[in-house]
This record gives structure tokens, sequence and C-alpha cells, in this order.
């Protein structure tokens, strides 16, 4: 028989059980009722200027997201500008890409007792950069150039996305407490809100609006004209280079909790065994902001630039036209491939052609790339243009004349950030053969299926229907065109003309 389990283990695994449980309490909902706030407090990277941040979830999707709540103590001026809020935050929603933590979902909460904002969150699980550092530090002395170099890529690929919007949006926090890493790899950059609403908010309301710069460790990573008021996006670069050389020799080291010394740093940099490793920091680092590249030049650096594989060409070749294809589309071609046939071939005369048949190619890996490509581990910016198409006009400032009804907790529409990756779409006659009603499949990126009926109207157009789409947040705003294109098309082949 074995022996009773001791009173104290017992009692502390009940103590385990009784704190998890505690945890995973629901002490608040969103207005809407599809977030629901947790105990649990997270540390997202020590976000500037949110004085607490909550383990939430989202309970459409299943994920667990961050409750972000920024507090302000004087009620009459948070009520008085209210409305610009409300469009900073609108804005920011806007922001989407694949190497920045996304901003679900904002709404305002003024009333007698308090005055806050709460906006939802991408939850980064594996945590900070300098997190990530430390560990890795413990077991090797440097990091990985290939890691290295892919980090950069994703950083600089997220800065040449916000720096080419119209204005720019300069991040101005940009520090390895604000970098987050996924387990497989992928890069997000956080508190892109920042800089935009402290910046933006009249000075009555931005003392709970603090920067990193108040930490004395994070002071290396703000260049000296750093607050002026001519500075601009060259701030974003010094501080890459900083978070670059970090992420190079894995720790810049400080003297207990005081601030990185100009010594410590230029001893990290001439550890740097690749001059051109070297050479591309200290470009980001130069004391004149007008010395400093910009994001996207940096991505033709050669330290970073490559020319990119086939199979990274075909690869986004392939998500881009995803919707064209079936679901399964890697498997079912796979199935009807000859596998001893020759997939590639290489002369060298006078001796035998290499060559690569199907059998040498694995399915699974190629269904694991193609997800590492969509989820933006292996951006394609060399050869984009110097602006990026299909950005959001953030911070454009609102005309004065566009006024806005004021409510006490305004819900905008929720806006659809999943792609489609798949679309099929059928159009019968009505039982009175008076009118046409559609029926539209949509597969997105996270497998979703989304089918929406609708019965066409004689002055109906695709290009009506795919905005109507988009407005009340079926279909993201990049699936605007093509979707409009793929109605067109059905309505040609059914109607013979667009109705």
């Amino acid at each position: 028989m074995a022996a009773p389990e001791p009173a104290p283990r017992r009692g502390r695994e009940r103590e385990r059980e009784e704190e998890s449980e505690d945890e995973s309490d629901i002490l608040e909902e969103s207005p809407c009722g599809r977030w629901q706030k947790r105990r649990e407090q997270v540390n997202q990277g020590n976000m500037p200027g949110v004085q607490s941040t909550f383990l939430a979830m989202d309970t459409e999707e299943g994920v667990e997201v961050v409750w972000n709540e920024l507090h302000f103590g004087d009620r009459k001026a948070f009520a008085a500008h209210e409305e610009k809020i409300q469009t900073m935050f609108e804005q920011l929603v806007l922001v989407d890409h694949p190497n920045i933590v996304k901003l679900h979902k904002y709404w305002l909460d003024a009333s007698e007792a308090r005055a806050r904002v709460v906006f939802i969150t991408e939850y980064v699980s594996s945590g900070s950069l300098k997190q990530f550092l430390k560990k890795t530090k413990k077991n090797h002395k440097a990091m990985n150039a290939r890691a290295w170099k892919r980090w950069c890529t994703q950083i600089l690929s997220a800065l040449s996305f916000l720096h080419a919007c119209s204005p720019p949006i300069i991040h101005g926090n940009l520090t390895s407490d604000t970098i987050f890493i996924q387990h497989n790899g992928l890069i997000k950059i956080g508190s892109v809100w920042h800089r935009v609403f402290s910046s933006a908010l009249p000075g009555d309301l931005r003392s709970p609006v603090r920067a990193q710069r108040e930490d004395v460790r994070n002071l290396h990573f703000f260049p000296p004209e750093y607050g002026e008021f001519a500075d601009g996006t060259a701030v974003d670069i010094f501080s890459f280079g900083m978070c670059a050389l970090e992420m190079a020799v894995l720790e810049i080291q400080a003297n207990g909790d005081t601030r990185v010394t100009e010594e410590a740093i230029t001893r990290a940099r001439h550890s740097l065994s690749d001059p051109n490793m070297r050479e591309f920091i200290l470009s980001c680092l130069a004391r004149d902001p007008s010395h400093r590249p910009s994001a996207h030049n940096l991505l033709f650096h050669r330290v970073l630039f490559e020319v990119h594989s086939l199979k990274l060409l075909a690869a986004h070749c392939v998500i881009q036209h995803q919707h064209l294809m079936p679901e399964n589309v890697v498997e079912e071609k796979s199935k009807a491939v000859d596998l001893h046939a020759v997939l590639a071939e290489i002369p060298r005369p006078p001796r035998p052609p290499r060559q690569w048949r199907y059998s040498e190619v694995s399915c699974l890996e190629l269904d694991k790339f193609l997800e590492d490509v969509r989820n933006g581990i292996y951006p394609l910016m060399n050869f984009a243009a110097a602006r990026p198409l299909g950005l959001p006009r953030v911070l454009a400032p609102p005309p004065e004349e566009a006024q806005k009804a004021k409510t006490p907790t305004p819900e905008p529409f929720d806006s659809e950030t999943r792609k489609v990756i798949q679309m099929q779409c059928n159009l019968e006659r009505s039982e009175d053969k008076a009118r046409w009603h559609l029926t539209l499949l949509l597969v997105l990126e996270d497998r979703l299926h989304r089918q929406l009926t609708y019965d066409l109207l004689p002055t109906d157009s695709a290009q009506d229907l795919a905005a109507e789409l988009v407005h009340y947040g079926f279909v993201h705003e990049d699936d605007r065109t093509k979707l409009a294109a793929f109605l067109e098309s059905t309505f040609l082949k059914y109607l013979g003309a667009q109705p």
C-alpha cells in the first residue's frame, strides 16, 4: 500500500489550485461582451503609460489577449477631449502589420467614479526580447548571425511600414522591452500607440502617459535629439541600432540599476567580429540624425540584403493568391505528383546533371514554410517599393468640420484583421424569378469559414458590396479590391453583365 501523502504537500497543491482558479476569475466584461478581463496581471514588456495590464479572453476567437487600462485623474478634462481620444484610437486600430502587436479594440469609460481608456491588444506569450536575450546568454556567448539578421529584417519591416504612413508614425519607445518574440521566431513591436497618443493629447491630459525614457536603464536607447520639437523617424533608427547591438552581444552591461554608459556601448561595439555588422550598427547610432539611413534603406545594407530564393518568392506568390486556390492545395497537389519525376535540374557538362526529385521535398515542410511566410517571419522587403501598398493614413489630422456624435462608451465597428485565403460564390434565382440570391463563402487565414447571403438589387455593384462588407467588419480592408474583382467575375459568369 502506498504511503499517505504528507499533509503539507497536499496543502501546498490545494493553495496553488486555488490561486490558479482565482487568476482565471472574470473581473469585468467589455460593453459588447466579447472581451473578458481576468484577475491575472501580465507584464507585456512594461508598456509605457499603462497603469495595469490583465490577461483577458476573446470569447469569439477563443484566444488570450491583453486588457490594457489607461487611467486619468482629471475627469472633466477627459470628457472635454473625448472625441480626440476616440479618433486617435480609431486610427490606431487600422495599423495592421505581421510584425506589430495588433490593437484589436478600445472603448472609453467615463463615469463619476473614474475616467479611463481600455484597449485590447494581442497577447505575446513568449515575452520580451530582453527576457529572451537574458535566457540565451546563460548558454551562449553571442547571438547566431542568421537569427540576428532575421530579427533585424522583421523589425525594420515594421519600422519601414510605420515610417511610410502619411504622415509617418514615429514609435518613439523602441527598446528591447517593447519588442516581443513568439515561440516560432516571429518578432512583434509593441507600444506603437504611445507616441501617437501622447503627442496628440493636450497638456492637461498627458500626466498618465509616461515614456520608457523615465527608466534610467533604458536611456541609452534614446538619441540625443529625443524630445525636441523637430525629432523625426531617425529617432527610431537610433533606437533600432541599439537594439541590434544588444541582440548581437546579448547584453550591454550596466552598473546595477544605473544607466548604460558610453564606455559599455563602445566595448559592446568593439566586441563585434563582423565588420559589416559593426558598420551597420554604427550608421544607425550616428549622432547627427540626418546621417542615419532610413529603415527601408537599411533593408538593402550588405549585412542584411540577400537575393531571395525561388522558394521564398513562390511562397509569397501562393500567399497573395491563396483565395483562388483550394484550402489544402499543397496536400492535393502532392498526391497528384509523380514522386520520381524531376523537379529541377542543373546541367553540368561534361558531368551528369544535378537533379532534384519530388520525393526529396516534404509536403509537411512546405506547409510549415507557407505558414511562417504568412505569419511574417520571412518578409519580402527587398522587392517592395519605398512606400508599401495599402497603408492607413493613420495620423492625418481629422478635419475640424467632421463632427461626431458623443456617446458615454462609443463602440465603433469591429474591423476584420484576418485576411481571406479562399472565396466561393454562388448565384441562384429566387422562386419568383424576380431577383438573384447571392451566397458567399469566405475562408479566413485562421481557417474560420464565414458564409454570407444577400438578395441582389438591380442597383448593386461588386465594388459597393465589397465596400459594405469591409465597412461592417466582415472582410479585411486589404481584401476589398480582390473581393470586388471576384464578385464582378461571378456576376459576369451568371448574369452576363454586372448588375
